[in-house]
């Protein structure tokens, strides 16, 4: 069928700004999870050719995603993409572990801030009692005079 028979322009085809109904606005990256790939690789594996054509069409699929999913069993990645994201749930008693080493931690750096402190403390107060000793002394020599 010619773009003419079908009602369209030959001018206005593929034109930026004149989308077709049938192509998103964005493309959007499909994921698959393992337990949908070990299906799909089972049940194409069990097929013969022309069902296997027939199955990845329906799915939407490529031969080239069904090798890759194939390596990727073989190496036993699906079992680790099965596995919840992020990080994996502590023990108990780690996590009061993990929690008593954090509050060690800001104790040992407090009483470090502490003895800062007494020791500048100590010399503030060695330092008074110099200058209220030479005080003493240089209005008690004053006086003799």
């Amino acid at each position: 069928m010619s773009i003419a028979a079908e009602g369209r322009s030959p001018g206005r085809a593929g034109r930026v700004g004149d989308p077709s109904p049938e192509v998103p606005e964005r493309a959007k990256r499909r994921s698959y999870t393992a337990r949908y790939k070990l299906e799909i690789l089972d049940e194409y594996e069990g097929l013969e050719r022309d069902a296997k054509g027939s199955l990845l069409r329906r799915e939407g699929l490529y031969t080239s995603l069904i090798s890759e999913w194939r390596k990727q069993r073989d190496r036993g990645a699906l079992a680790a993409l099965a596995a919840r994201p992020g990080r994996q749930p502590l023990d108990p008693v780690e996590r009061d572990n993990a929690r008593l080493h954090q509050r060690v931690g800001r104790l040992e750096e407090e009483l470090g801030t502490a003895r800062r402190v007494i020791e500048v403390q100590g010399k503030l107060s060695a330092l008074l009692g110099e200058l209220a000793t030479d005080s003493a002394q240089t209005t008690s020599g004053e006086k003799k005079r």
